[in-house]
């Protein structure tokens, strides 16, 4: 009985990312639907968000699996959608495309990340992002944003977003600052700090370091605040669920924060 907050679905055309040959480092990535279930039945997951798989600098490739999740939502009750949304002027159309089908059943999130271009802070993008915060706002969805060390996914930047949308709307900050200096930043006071202010924001540890699970159930203990917003996630196909699983089952000892973390936060917050 586990529930994964955030894996995706979708298999990604090979690219020459670095500036090397064409590759697909997404190996275990799911084209189908009947996969998917597969690997959730083998895995024992009783629940998952799936949001469409990204990576490659094309924005028709992670636009072109928001069907497929919702499909997938659709056919199984096991699984929840997060809908492909960008922030880019440039995809101003297909987020608007996108944004039409929140209220489509089996949609509880909207997924945003600045890796592939755009950042919280440029003009540009304000609007975007206020019109994706208004449609989840509208549909009662949380908001899924990817955070990594440095240029526009780092706290710093990432973080605004809390302070300016998170009173109305659920916040997921994905790999909880995705590094060293992320991870420091939330964990030693900003992720405390925005939930004593009474910000919706939430979490996973999907790629923390191995430090941090067991830091963060310590400072969660210590504070008395904090274990209802951290949700298992595994990343499939980018992470790995059998890893992510021993990791945070070792730093919870298992108990009630366990129980929160594993099921019960993701049942609250997709019901």
């Amino acid at each position: 009985m586990v529930s994964d907050a955030h894996r995706h679905l979708g298999v990604l055309p090979a690219y020459p990312f670095y500036g090397g040959p064409p590759v697909n480092p997404d190996t275990t990535a799911r084209a189908t639907i009947r996969a998917l279930l597969a690997d959730l039945d083998a895995e024992g997951t009783d629940r998952a968000l799936v949001l469409p798989n990204y990576g490659v600098p094309d924005p028709d490739v992670a636009f072109g699996f928001n069907e497929l999740v919702i499909e997938a939502a659709q056919r199984d009750d096991r699984i929840r959608a997060g809908l492909w949304v960008s922030p880019r002027p440039e995809d101003a159309d297909r987020t608007a495309r996108a944004l039409a089908l929140a209220g489509e059943d089996g949609v509880r999130a909207l997924k945003v990340s600045f890796l592939l271009g755009g950042r919280p802070t440029d003009p540009a993008c304000r609007p975007h992002l206020d019109r994706i915060f208004a449609t989840a706002r509208e549909h009662d969805l949380v908001v899924h944003v990817h955070t990594s060390p440095g240029a526009a996914s780092d706290v710093d930047e990432v973080g605004h977003l809390v302070d300016w949308y998170a009173d109305r709307v659920p916040v997921h900050l994905v790999h909880f600052g995705g590094g060293m200096s992320g991870h420091i930043k939330l964990a030693g006071s900003r992720f405390f700090d925005w939930i004593a202010a009474g910000k919706r924001v939430y979490t996973d540890l999907s790629w923390a370091i191995g430090f941090t699970p067991y830091w963060l159930a310590a400072e969660i203990e210590r504070r008395g605040i904090g274990g209802d917003r951290v949700l298992f996630a595994s990343d499939q196909p980018w992470g790995d669920f059998a890893g992510e699983y021993a990791r945070m089952a070792a730093a919870t000892g298992g108990g009630a924060l366990g129980d929160l973390i594993f099921r019960d936060t993701f049942a609250a917050l997709y019901p």
